[in-house]
């Protein structure tokens, strides 16, 4: 990593109200979560519609996703410096524009068609996302008590839930759907004019997206957001603290990390895993259905994680999810039919609260470090890059083992839970 990401302050004066405005501004920031998961989900329907266009191999179809999420290490230091030069309000409405220029590329890559240029310009997008994500994770985080952060961030990211919920309807109807071999059997081969014909599906859904986001941006660069404060210490005083003296950070990166690796791996190859003659034995159409469920399951478990946090420790709250993703992936690993199915489709109830736990518990008692920490956790998405691990080992041991892949990486939020996310040398807590 390349130090600290972000030294822009997203807090509020912890002694005075909050600005007016302000619970519709979280209301128009839901909306961004909303979009950015939408977005995200649609590759879920779109890697296994490549797979069959460009004839990929599995290792080729999830490095799709890896340079999406590359992108998050990329962009994550620009984005911070970005969002301190013009302030977050424009940041918003600047990844809105880029991911609509991204969206707009998936045009001519269909056209041509041509996977490099699908690869630049899904990369574009997720560039986009990676802006939005450092200006909106700690917004929401800092703004109110510390207690209920991890409850705050749940609730909202419920709304990104939302969005990866129906994108599975949007991208299995409008490409899935329009296309030979969305609708076609597991084993049956294409011919060159299929393909061909096949990848000029995405254009209609990308079009439709790009309209979308430039909406959003010209609602937003009219919206009057409240302004952010200032806490930022001065240079000499910031020397003085360090970063990696608080371990709920030091073992929260690689948590979130590793807990990408998870989640991006199961959702990539949910359409395949599914779509297999002894797992499911359905068309990648059909299969797209059964993935609203997965992510169905993760907006269900943010609302209810959010309420539990309001009784019981996020830490008890996250430790339980690892077990119960841990179990039901070494089911869906080991055992065949409808039994299998459901339990990977079950792992999208445990996966929901991961990450906005991870990330409260992770820059929990940070101070004054807490937007440098928040930058290193949204860096840390990258890991969903490492998908491409996963898509290596099902082209070598089969796509049902490659899950113990998923299962190992619980084993970890589990030990985050029970021990890593224990703050050391925490800096009193302040309602912001």
């Amino acid at each position: 990593m390349a130090g600290p990401v972000s030294t822009v302050s997203a807090t509020f004066d912890g002694h005075a109200p909050a600005p007016a405005g302000y619970k519709s501004a979280l209301s128009l920031l839901a909306s961004l979560f909303f979009i950015w998961g939408f977005i995200t989900v649609i590759n879920n329907t779109l890697l296994p519609h490549l797979r069959s266009v460009f004839e990929l191999s599995y290792t080729q179809t999830t490095l799709i996703e890896s340079v999406w999420f590359i992108a998050y290490f990329v962009a994550s230091i620009p984005s911070a410096r970005l969002i301190e030069r013009v302030g977050y309000k424009k940041s918003m409405v600047i990844g809105l524009v880029i991911m609509a220029v991204g969206a707009l590329g998936m045009i001519p890559a269909a056209r041509l068609p041509s996977y490099a240029v699908t690869l630049v310009a899904l990369f574009t997008i997720a560039c986009g996302i990676t802006l939005l994500q450092v200006a909106a994770n700690p917004y929401v985080a800092v703004v109110g008590p510390p207690q209920t952060a991890s409850a705050r961030l749940n609730l909202v990211q419920a709304f990104n839930s939302l969005g990866t919920t129906f994108a599975p309807l949007f991208g299995g109807y409008l490409i899935l759907g329009r296309s030979t071999s969305g609708t076609a059997g597991a084993d049956q081969v294409l011919t060159q004019a299929e393909r061909l014909a096949d990848a000029q599906a995405v254009q209609l859904p990308y079009l439709i997206v790009a309209a979308v986001l430039v909406l959003l941006a010209l609602i937003i660069a009219r919206y009057p957001l409240p302004a952010m404060g200032s806490s930022r210490v001065a240079k000499a005083e910031r020397g003085a603290h360090s970063l990696w003296r608080h371990r709920n950070l030091v073992f929260g990166i690689p948590a979130i990390f590793i807990y990408l690796i998870a989640e991006i791996g199961v959702a990539n190859l949910f359409i395949n895993f599914v779509s297999q003659p002894h797992i499911g034995n359905v068309t990648h159409e059909q299969a797209s259905h059964y993935l609203f469920l997965l992510w169905g399951g993760m907006m269900v478990g943010r609302f209810a994680g959010s309420f539990l946090m309001r009784t019981i420790s996020a830490e008890r709250v996250l430790g339980g999810a690892a077990v119960g993703a841990c179990i039901v992936m070494l089911v869906a690993t080991f055992s065949t039919g409808p039994l299998a199915m459901w339990a990977l489709i079950a792992v999208g109830l445990f996966h929901s609260v991961m990450f906005p736990t991870i990330f409260t518990l992770g820059i929990r008692g940070l101070g004054p470090l807490t937007e440098e920490g928040a930058g290193l956790l949204i860096m840390a998405i990258a890991g969903g890059a490492l998908v491409v691990v996963q898509g290596w080992l099902a082209d070598v041991y089969g796509l049902q083992l490659s899950f113990l892949l998923t299962a190992a990486c619980e084993l970890y939020i589990l030990f985050y839970a029970v021990w890593g996310a224990k703050p050391t040398n925490a800096f009193p807590e302040q309602s912001h």
